[in-house]
């Protein structure tokens, strides 16, 4: 028989774990939705399983890792609301980048949805299909999957208590370039339909383009790339680059020169350094701050006051 002490000493701890637990369903992150009832288009199982590509490192602190997912063959969406009192209706769908071979899933996704959130946008976190499939261009599978994420997240609008007028799509990088894809690439689905989801439309209604790449051709970087087919209906654009980017500032004054030329409302945000791939962690470089520029960005579109 236990003594009175202990038997205290267990129920307080039994106590305790279940508030423990109680306040962990509370803050519980959100769970994936699969975007397709079945097997993604064209998927033929010969993809490994889902992993995340960084290699352990002791040295690193957790504030400085980055989540690397390669070989994702499920794509998903997860949905972060705002708070009730703070939600504007508004929804924008992140794609993270990593050149179409992993997706930097913390540092241009979740880390971007919970940002999104404080400003009281819902952040839909896409989990589009990498590597890029063989014979396929980059993009193929993951054009697919942002065009049916769209299309779910005005199909659910009324659950989620989205405006289907206010859905936006952003990106990092390679999701920079998936992000102006979906914006030129909406008049059909590229895809066979699978359900009412799919007569919705695909087209956003704002783009943020964060350090994109693969937006000019590849032997000439005045040149816009050939996927691009920029017209008045593409949506307004924002876009933040560095002149220091290897990926090559050129990226941000094509795309915006091509909007410019068909009237398309723009915002661009050039800066001198900060590199590539730096999400919104903070740094010394003054481009960290782009966050309160897209904010200033989406009050003059009437999305957040």
């Amino acid at each position: 028989m236990p003594t009175p002490t202990r038997f205290v000493l267990v129920a307080l701890l039994t106590f305790a774990g279940v508030v423990t637990t109680s306040r962990a369903a509370d803050v519980a992150e959100p769970q994936p939705i699969a975007i397709w009832p079945d097997v993604a288009p064209g998927e033929k199982g010969d993809i490994g399983p889902e992993v995340d590509k960084t290699k352990p490192d002791p040295k690193i602190p957790a504030d400085k890792y980055i989540i690397r997912l390669g070989d994702v063959s499920k794509p998903t969406i997860t949905v972060y609301k705002p708070a009730a009192d703070k939600d504007t209706g508004a929804a924008v769908v992140v794609c993270p980048g990593g050149g179409y071979n992993i997706l930097a899933y913390n540092l241009e996704g979740t880390e971007i949805c919970k940002w999104l959130n404080s400003v009281g946008v819902t952040g839909v976190l896409l989990k589009y299909r990498v590597p890029s499939r063989k014979g396929l261009e980059k993009h193929t599978a993951a054009l697919q999957d942002v065009q049916r994420a769209i299309g779910i997240v005005r199909h659910r609008a009324a659950e989620w208590k989205i405006d289907p007028k206010r859905v936006g799509v952003l990106g990092f990088s390679a999701g920079g370039h998936l992000s102006a894809s979906v914006s030129n690439n909406f008049a059909e689905r590229t895809y066979p339909a699978v359900d009412d989801a799919d007569k919705e439309s695909c087209r956003p209604d704002a783009a943020f383009l964060i350090y994109p790449a693969y937006l000019v051709d590849k032997a000439d970087v005045t040149k816009i790339a050939a996927d691009l087919k920029v017209t008045d209906k593409t949506p307004p654009t924002f876009i933040i680059q560095t002149q220091d980017d290897g990926i090559k500032v050129e990226n941000a004054y094509v795309y915006a020169l091509a909007l410019k030329a068909v009237k398309v409302p723009t915002e661009v945000h050039t800066f001198a350094k900060g590199g590539h791939g730096y999400g919104l962690r903070p740094s010394e470089n003054p481009v960290s701050k782009w966050p309160v520029l897209a904010t200033e960005w989406m009050k003059t579109l009437g999305w957040i006051k």
